[in-house]
């Protein structure tokens, strides 16, 4: 039987079956892995609390051949702040989506990791989420390889309509809020 501990952040997560969950979560140590939550959706669950979209958690995962599975959860922090403020869940769920979408699965990343943590810290605190988020989606870029500063300075640069060229897909988010 092997195991693993992992430290991530939740960015993503859906149904599958019955009473389970297949989760997107951004590690520090793994990069973004994809983790199967059996028996989270049932009422007598202990994890599925811990397992929330925006949650900084630690799993213990039994590793097998199809995708880990999750035997343990202990939440670490679960952005309080940022889910009481719909405008912020909003962006919060925008960085999700563009982590998610520009990160590679099983390629550790620790800087995009730290990125993402201090992002989400100060999101919860701020008075100008939007910037934050600006300020993180060209941060991203940096530490992934895929910008360079002149394209912050540039007047008529479209970061969007980058970030989707990159994904090669529309983002869901850029319709709520921008």
């Amino acid at each position: 039987m092997h195991t693993l501990k992992v430290e991530g952040i939740v960015l993503k997560r859906r149904n599958v079956g019955e009473a389970d969950k297949l989760l997107t979560v951004l590690t520090k140590t793994n990069g973004k892995i994809q983790v199967k939550a059996p028996g989270v959706r049932k009422i007598a669950s202990r994890r599925s609390a811990h397992i929330e979209l925006l949650n900084r958690v630690v799993l213990s995962l039994y590793m097998r051949a199809v995708s880990p599975l999750v035997t343990e959860a202990q939440m670490v922090s679960d952005y309080k702040l940022i889910k009481q403020d719909l405008e912020k869940v909003g962006y919060a769920y925008h960085i999700c989506e563009i982590t998610d979408g520009l990160s590679a699965e099983n390629e550790e990343n620790s800087a995009v990791f730290d990125l993402l943590a201090e992002t989400l810290d100060i999101l919860a605190v701020t008075d100008d989420p939007a910037k934050v988020v600006k300020t993180y989606e060209f941060r991203l870029l940096h530490t992934l390889g895929f910008a360079t500063s002149q394209m912050e300075d540039h007047i008529y640069f479209n970061l969007h309509a980058y970030i989707e060229s990159l994904m090669e897909k529309k983002l869901k988010s850029k319709d709520i809020f921008f």
